[in-house]
């Protein structure tokens, strides 16, 4: 059986036209796309949101982009309390 649906594949596909042709572009920033997998990223979650057949993201990636943003930020604030107090 398979894994993606006929809406998945085609949002993928435009997105990586789109890319080849320099007019993808991120969505909250709005920088351009120059990163293949990003490309493909951004196809499966639009055809998450459109509705198409798409298995759910996998925990591990999302385990690590939060907790290694939490850490940067817990450390300097930690560094500059301790910095003000003395």
């Amino acid at each position: 059986m398979a894994k993606y649906g006929a809406k998945a594949k085609q949002k993928v596909r435009k997105a990586m036209h789109e890319r080849k042709h320099g007019t993808l572009r991120s969505g909250r920033s709005g920088r351009k796309v120059k990163s293949r997998t990003q490309a493909i990223a951004i196809g499966l979650s639009e055809a998450r949101r459109a509705g198409g057949k798409v298995p759910k993201r996998s925990s591990g990636s999302r385990k690590r982009s939060s907790s290694a943003r939490g850490r940067k930020r817990s450390s300097r604030k930690s560094s500059r309390s301790r910095s003000r107090k003395s």
